[in-house]
């Protein structure tokens, strides 16, 4: 996975299992939890990632149960998906930083403007 970026959902699904390993509900509900609601898989979506994570040898299948009659996957982190998780909560805290320091920078900058203007913009058609 490390020559593709990564996308949210991938993010989310292995920081859910980076913990302990969970099935696919509790991988839902984990990743809307920890995105504070703004990531909100759906079964398909879900499934597709674990696939992907999978044949990425990020994930591994950890057990197999059987719970009121269905069967549930328990899914976990290898050390190489804990070693992608890592790097992208890396890169992507490094991309915040510089972010946040250009913001502070404009801001300090002569000339700087504290609001947006209320003219006319790309809405108002004056280029």
């Amino acid at each position: 996975m490390a020559s593709r970026s990564m996308t949210q959902a991938a993010f989310f699904v292995l920081t859910a299992l980076a913990d302990q390993p969970r099935h696919g509900y509790g991988i839902l509900r984990e990743v809307e939890e920890l995105s504070d609601g703004a990531v909100q898989l759906r079964v398909g979506t879900l499934y597709g990632v674990l696939d992907r994570l999978t044949a990425d040898g990020l994930i591994v299948l950890d057990r197999e149960e059987v719970h009121e009659g269905r069967l549930r996957r328990y899914y976990r982190l290898t050390p190489e998906g804990m070693q992608a998780l890592g790097t992208e909560a890396e890169r992507m805290a490094a991309g915040a930083s510089a972010a946040k320091e250009r913001i502070a920078a404009g801001r300090r900058a002569p000339g700087a403007v504290a609001k947006p203007s209320a003219g006319p913009g790309f809405a108002g058609g004056v280029a």
